[in-house]
């Protein structure tokens, strides 16, 4: 009986403590850091980041542990195994290492059974991520129910090492006796619970993000086509009543740099189009080229045009081409309503989106037979249609798989960002596969069990340079003119070989839509061009199709790629 009050006693004395370790990992959850990281894709930094925070967590387990027999109850095994389950086995084992060695500094003859079961401890939190990793399961690097059972397994690693190394041997199976039930409850329940807190607070912002991304793609859908009329004040006026209605704030402007070019909302009756600038906050993005908030709380925005105005916020937000301040996007709100912090990130985003826009307008308008200028171009030729379909296509997943949603995003966003800021004339075939991954992903997404993807590349040739943006229009043009005029499942194939000096890439499809294909088109003259401007007037494009076969387009390279200087000796 004594026993049994003595290990109750122990348990409700952990758990107690550790109520204050989870506080403060609650508190950590709602920093502005947490926000930014995205569990299974960790960068450098946010490892620095969360190593120094689950050392710390680690290492004050240690401290709200309680002296039994010159040893520690505690529950740093909290620290180190989830660090070993977010960021994996290097992670996991520096945590373990760092807690396992401020464990020895303290002394006690299970010092260093403690420090070696300690970093056992965030490797094997590791290995449950790799397992995850390597079985497509990364969801699950957020259960209550992993941290608990790889916490549990952990803990009855700790109390066999201590048995093991721990001298003298009859003390430490004393130690055991006393504390093992204690650690393994409060340490399984304590990191389920953790991993629990970190969940929710990551669900509450994934749920955020699909009402900002849903809201960002329906007016990047409806002002694309706007926009490729030009920035005027008739499109001014169009983009002004789509974000206004998109956004709900109390109104939306349009300026560009000397006046009013659209205005929709409250306060139309004295913010009227084709007056001249006046409001402070908009002349002074224009001319620090920054943004500008008024939050109306700490600061409260006067109209210049009225004294009765109801507007009391604002946001002005740049709007730039090419490096150069053409106007600004402008969102207020009433002086009785708060400027929602939502709101403010989608104005910036839509400002940034629609920057992007013009300048994929611009860039349509370019066809100079420059190189660089033929680049630019090339970037420009991203067909309509597929950015149409794209994003329809990911509002529709939204209404029921929100995660594969988020996943589309982030591939048409990594597609239209290299398309838009990729630089030099060459790439490797490595980077130009990645590209077309994002853009196939999205058309797999699409099209679903309609299109087939046969990928066969020589490793050894992943490291050739050709010249960007090569293979993107030819994929485009194998499911654009085959797979999709097709009723049956389609097939695209993706091929690189050497063969007799040469390398050779194909793309074929198993459409053989003959008469659909125009090697004179824009897209395809200048991949051409530009492979013979790069690699040498022998090389270039053929097109072998059998109709209703197949269509194969083979890309003739130099044996080791291409060079800007043309030279393939070498």
């Amino acid at each position: 009986m004594d026993t049994l009050l003595f290990t109750q006693h122990n348990i409700f004395m952990l758990l107690q403590q550790m109520s204050v370790f989870l506080v403060i990992a609650y508190l950590f959850t709602k920093s502005p850091v947490f926000r930014t990281f995205n569990i299974g894709d960790l960068r450098p930094k946010q490892m620095i980041i969360l190593y120094v925070v689950f050392s710390t967590f680690s290492i004050m387990g240690t401290y709200f542990g309680f002296p039994i027999n010159d040893a520690i109850a505690n529950t740093r095994a909290i620290g180190a195994v989830l660090a070993g389950i977010i960021g994996g086995p290097a992670l996991g084992t520096a945590v373990g290492l760092t807690s396992g060695l401020h464990r020895v500094t303290l002394g006690g003859f299970t010092a260093v059974s403690c420090g070696i079961s300690t970093t056992l401890e965030g490797l094997i939190g590791g290995l449950f991520h790799l397992y995850l990793v390597r079985t497509n399961q990364q969801s699950k690097l957020l259960s209550p129910k992993i941290a608990f059972i790889a916490t549990f397994i952990a803990e009855i690693v700790q109390m066999f090492t201590i048995l093991l190394t721990a001298k003298p041997y009859s003390e430490a199976v004393a130690l055991v006796h006393i504390i093992y039930l204690p650690m393994i409850v409060a340490n399984s329940c304590g990191s389920a619970i953790f991993v629990s807190i970190i969940r929710d607070q990551k669900s509450m912002f994934d749920k955020l993000g699909v009402i900002f991304s849903n809201k960002a793609l329906r007016i990047a859908d409806e002002t694309l086509s706007i926009l490729s009329k030009g920035f005027n004040q008739e499109t001014a006026d169009k983009l002004a009543k789509i974000i206004h209605q998109e956004t709900k704030v109390g109104a939306v402007a349009i300026t560009d740099r000397e006046k009013v070019l659209a205005f929709h909302g409250i306060g139309s009756d004295h913010h009227k189009v084709g007056i001249t600038l006046s409001a402070q906050p908009t002349i002074q993005a224009i001319n620090e080229d920054r943004i500008i908030f008024i939050d109306g709380v700490r600061k409260r925005w006067k109209c210049t045009l009225s004294e009765n105005c109801p507007l009391g916020s604002i946001l002005s937000v740049p709007l730039r081409f090419e490096n150069e301040v053409i106007g600004t996007i402008n969102l207020f709100e009433p002086k009785n309503k708060l400027f929602l912090t939502m709101n403010k990130t989608l104005g910036e985003g839509i400002t940034n989106l629609l920057s992007n826009q013009l300048l994929h307008v611009r860039y349509n308008e370019q066809k100079s037979l420059l190189v660089e200028a033929e680049l630019k171009l090339i970037q420009a030729q991203i067909n309509p249609h597929f950015l149409f379909n794209a994003l329809n296509t990911i509002i529709a997943i939204l209404r029921k798989d929100s995660d594969r949603a988020r996943e589309l995003l982030l591939h048409i966003s990594n597609f239209f960002r290299t398309n838009l800021k990729r630089k030099g004339a060459l790439a490797t075939l490595e980077e130009e596969m990645n590209h077309v991954n994002s853009y196939l992903v999205i058309e797999k997404a699409r099209f679903e069990d309609r299109l087939n993807l046969e990928i066969n590349i020589d490793p050894d040739l992943l490291n050739i340079k050709i010249p960007v943006f090569t293979l993107q229009p030819l994929i485009e043009n194998a499911i654009k003119h085959g797979i999709s005029d097709m009723i049956t499942p389609g097939t695209v194939k993706i091929s690189a070989k050497r063969v007799d000096g040469m390398t050779f890439i194909a793309i074929e499809d198993n459409a053989g839509n003959c008469g659909e294909w125009d090697t004179t088109g824009l897209g395809m003259n200048i991949v051409e061009k530009r492979i013979k401007n790069l690699c040498g007037e022998q090389y270039g494009l053929e097109v072998d199709c059998v109709p209703e076969e197949r269509t194969t387009v083979t890309v003739k390279l130099p044996e080791r790629g291409c060079r800007s200087d043309k030279s393939t000796d070498y």
